[in-house]
């Protein structure tokens, strides 16, 4: 999702399934004072909800703009027929340990 459409999102729509782990950041005081302003702008919106959706947000511009760095091995070929090489770059690893971490949450969800 892109910082753009957040608003819209926030008009329209509910969050989707959360963890039960929390996380606690201390705040620059001029972005907690912008989160509160976002919490007003939006009432409907708990100020969790808000931080949820800025962040995952965030993660989805991070994972966009790794850059691709080509590999070796051909990856598949295009529509013409070249060749198009594995990134070998941070977009891989960073899928990877999504993954990852997805699947013990999930593990973890499942066995509590």
């Amino acid at each position: 999702m892109r910082f753009n459409q957040l608003v819209h999102e926030w008009k329209t729509k509910e969050t989707g399934e959360v963890t039960e782990e929390e996380f606690s950041v201390h705040l620059p005081i001029e972005d907690a004072a912008r989160l509160k302003a976002l919490t007003e702008l939006f009432p409907r919106r708990p100020t969790e909800l808000i931080l949820t959706d800025l962040i995952k947000a965030a993660l989805d511009e991070i994972e966009n703009s790794f850059p691709y760095e080509k590999g070796t091995k051909v990856a598949t070929l295009d529509e013409e027929g070249d060749p198009i090489y594995e990134d070998v770059g941070l977009t891989p690893r960073f899928l990877e340990l999504s993954r990852k971490h997805l699947q013990n949450a999930t593990k973890l969800k499942q066995a509590g």
